[in-house]
C-alpha cells in the first residue's frame, strides 16, 4: 500500500507538471522540502519551487512522455525516468539566446516521500545535450 501511494504521488506530479498546473504540484509537496535542480543550488521551501516554476514557464514550454515511475516498497522513495520534449521560449541567463528552439532530452528525477507527500525532488539531466540542440 505504501509503495502504491508513491507511485500515485509521483503521477499526480508529473500529470500536473503536463498540465501546466504549478499549484497542483505544490500541493502534493510538503515542508520542509528541497529541490535539488540540476547544474543549480538547492531551493528550500515549498515558495522557492513556487518561483523556479514560474521562471521555468516563462523561459520553457515542455511536455514530459515515456514517463517510467518507480518506487520502493515503503513508499519513501521514488524515481522516474521521461523524455523532456520543450521549445526554448525566453533567454535563460547564462544560456543561449532562445529563439523558440525544440529540444528532446532524457532526463531523471528521485523523490524522497513522507506520508505520500514530497519532501525532496532532485532532478538530472544533461545540460551539455541540451546546449547542443539549442545552440
Amino acid at each position: 500500500m505504501p509503495r502504491a501511494r508513491a507511485l500515485d504521488t509521483i503521477s499526480r506530479y508529473y500529470d500536473a507538471f503536463n498540465a501546466g498546473d504549478a499549484a497542483g504540484m505544490e500541493a502534493l509537496l510538503a515542508e520542509p522540502f528541497a529541490h535539488h535542480v540540476n547544474e543549480g543550488k538547492i531551493r528550500h521551501g515549498i515558495a522557492a519551487f513556487r518561483e523556479f516554476n514560474a521562471h521555468m514557464s516563462r523561459c520553457y514550454r515542455e511536455q514530459l512522455t515515456d514517463v517510467v515511475i518507480m518506487a520502493n516498497d515503503a513508499g519513501t522513495r521514488a524515481a522516474a525516468e521521461f523524455l523532456v520534449n520543450g521549445v526554448y521560449l525566453e533567454t535563460d541567463d547564462g544560456l543561449p539566446e532562445a529563439r523558440g528552439q525544440s529540444y528532446v532530452l532524457p532526463a531523471g528525477a528521485f523523490f524522497s516521500l513522507d506520508e505520500g507527500k514530497i519532501t525532496r525532488v532532485v532532478t538530472y539531466y544533461n545540460l551539455a545535450d541540451w546546449i547542443a540542440q539549442v545552440s
